[in-house]
């Protein structure tokens, strides 16, 4: 299993997890909640606290706020390119110097 198909799955179980029905219908509580998880998130370095905090809080807050929105469609689109050039980089790769030596 790689590491990208671990994170779409992480993103598919957050996505259902987290739908927009579960979140409260108030605006301003949504984005207090999103607030409170970015601070939360920024403290992860404490215990029970954690770094996950802040893009989940970046993600509530994506639903009101269209320059958050905007922030993370932009990152959406640069992680896509960079995972695809990785990618083509990985299929040109010559092989390690070990495995060359070896079919001599």
């Amino acid at each position: 299993m790689t590491t990208a198909h671990t994170f779409e799955n992480f993103v598919a179980r957050a996505k259902r997890k987290f739908s927009r029905d579960s979140l409260p219908k108030s605006r301003a509580a949504r984005i207090a909640i999103g607030v409170t998880l970015v601070l939360g998130g920024i403290v992860g370095f404490l215990p029970i606290l954690g770094f996950w905090m802040i893009p989940l809080g970046v993600g509530i807050l994506a639903i009101d706020i269209p320059i958050v929105r905007r922030f993370v469609r932009n990152v959406k689109v640069a992680w896509g390119r960079r995972r695809a050039r990785t990618k083509t980089r990985a299929k040109d790769r010559e092989p390690p110097l070990a495995a060359r030596k070896r079919k001599k």
